[in-house]
């Protein structure tokens, strides 16, 4: 049987996602409390839970089926990590990371059809095909275009929110209706009550700290067998 899902036109809310994805946290570091270097993988899992869960919210998976799918691909990929099952030769980390989450993401379509199957006929044969893989041409470079996309959104807003915890608010603040919502001086001055100079300092600054950011995660995902090997400066 073939699940030919279609990419929905999904965006996440995020003040709605914030709190589920820092309860997700909780749990996903909690599940990996007797392993070393916790603060490694939390920062991956700061990094990365957004283009997954969206990744596979846009699948056509429920809310809470793509949260399961946030933890199952986090966890699979620190397992691999520690046992050093992972080879960089083979591929990206881009690469990795989708066949990771694809797998995960036909994980829960072959759940929900093994749920529906025991509610509709017990004898049901399952299907050993995984939904992604069984998907036309045509439908598997849509959904690695929309990796693609995603994958980009995500590293811009990894790097927003790595910044806003080094820059001061109000100079975010300033860069964002400046730079991020495109306002002119004029209205950001009088909006914020600031002046040009406070304006072009700020676009410098914080613009300045978002290409280092961007960088470093780039920089970071050369290497997916040690992720680890990129500490912070």
């Amino acid at each position: 049987m073939s699940f030919n899902f279609p990419i929905q036109d999904t965006e996440p809310d995020d003040k709605m996602l914030s709190e589920f994805a820092e309860r997700t946290r909780k749990t996903l570091i909690a599940r990996l409390e007797n392993w070393e270097d916790q603060k490694t993988w939390d920062e991956f899992y700061r990094t990365y839970w957004r283009l997954i869960y969206s990744v596979a919210l846009k699948a056509g998976l429920r809310e809470d089926e793509a949260w399961d799918v946030v933890q199952e691909t986090i966890l699979s990929i620190a397992k691999q990590s520690k046992k050093n099952m992972y080879d960089p030769s083979q591929g990206s980390f881009k690469l990795w990371l989708w066949n990771m989450t694809r797998w995960r993401i036909n994980d829960q379509f072959r759940r929900r059809k093994k749920d529906t199957a025991m509610l509709i006929s017990p004898r049901q044969e399952e299907s050993d095909e995984h939904p992604i893989e069984t998907i036309p041409d045509e439908g598997k470079n849509s959904f690695e275009q929309l990796w693609e996309q995603e994958w980009q959104k995500n590293l811009i807003k990894a790097a927003i929110d790595r910044v806003k915890a080094v820059v001061s608010p109000k100079q975010f603040q300033v860069f964002d209706y400046y730079v991020l919502r495109e306002w002119n001086v004029s209205k950001v001055c009088s909006h914020l009550g600031v002046s040009i100079a406070q304006v072009y300092l700020a676009k410098h600054r914080v613009g300045a700290a978002l290409k280092k950011e961007l960088n470093y995660l780039m920089d970071q995902a050369k290497d997916p067998s040690d992720p680890k090997h990129s500490k912070k400066k």
